[in-house]
C-alpha cells in the first residue's frame, strides 16, 4: 500500500476531506499555495486544504464532507489524514457506488474505503459515472415507470438500483425483466 505525504498527496489521488472550522487554522501559516488559489497547511498526520473548489482537482478527486450543503465558490477548509488518500486513475476499477435512499443521493467511493461492504462492484471512472447518471434518473423521478407496471414503484426502484450497484447487468437488460403496461 502506497504511503502518502506532503510530497505526493497531490498526484493522482482520491480523498474525502472533512470540513473544519477556520478557528483550527488561526495560528497556522500556509505551507503552499497552488496556481488555482488553494492553500495547504501540512502536519505530521495530514493536510488542511483551504479552497473554493472541490471535486475534480487536476488529476485528483477530492471531496469535501460537510454538514452544510454549499456550492463551490465559497472558500472552505477541509482536513484529511495521510491515510485517507488512495490511488486514483481513470482506467483501473477503483470505485464503487453508494446510495442514500432517504436523501436520494448517489456518490462513488474508493475501493480502499474501510466502509466498503464487500458486495458492490468495482468500476473504472467512466463506467462509474455512467451508472451514477442512470441511478440519479431512477431516484429523482418516475418518468422511467410510464411504460411499465409495478405493484410497488419504490421497491422496484430500490431493487433495480441495488442490481446496478452490485452486478454488471446493464440497465437495458434489467428493464427487459419489468412488466409492460400493454
Amino acid at each position: 500500500m502506497k504511503i502518502y505525504t506532503k510530497n505526493n498527496f497531490h498526484k493522482h489521488t482520491f480523498c474525502e476531506f472533512v470540513e473544519v472550522n477556520s478557528t483550527e487554522l488561526q495560528t497556522v501559516e500556509l505551507d503552499f499555495k497552488s496556481k488555482s488559489g488553494s492553500g495547504y497547511c501540512f502536519s505530521e498526520e495530514g493536510v488542511y486544504r483551504i479552497s473554493n473548489h472541490w471535486g475534480r482537482a487536476a488529476n485528483c478527486r477530492w471531496r469535501l464532507i460537510s454538514d452544510v450543503k454549499s456550492p463551490n465558490q465559497k472558500e472552505r477548509i477541509g482536513y484529511a489524514k495521510w491515510t485517507d488518500f488512495y490511488p486514483n486513475n481513470d482506467l483501473d476499477q477503483l470505485f464503487y457506488i453508494d446510495v442514500n435512499f432517504d436523501e436520494k443521493e448517489v456518490t462513488f467511493q474508493h475501493k480502499s474505503n474501510p466502509k466498503y461492504d464487500g458486495i458492490a462492484v468495482f468500476r473504472n471512472a467512466s463506467e462509474t459515472s455512467k451508472i451514477i447518471r442512470q441511478i440519479k434518473e431512477l431516484l429523482e423521478g418516475d418518468q422511467w415507470t410510464k411504460h411499465y407496471y409495478f405493484e410497488d414503484i419504490e421497491q422496484a426502484r430500490k431493487t433495480t438500483i441495488h442490481q446496478l450497484i452490485n452486478t454488471n447487468i446493464p440497465l437495458a437488460k434489467l428493464k427487459m425483466e419489468w412488466k409492460t403496461n400493454e
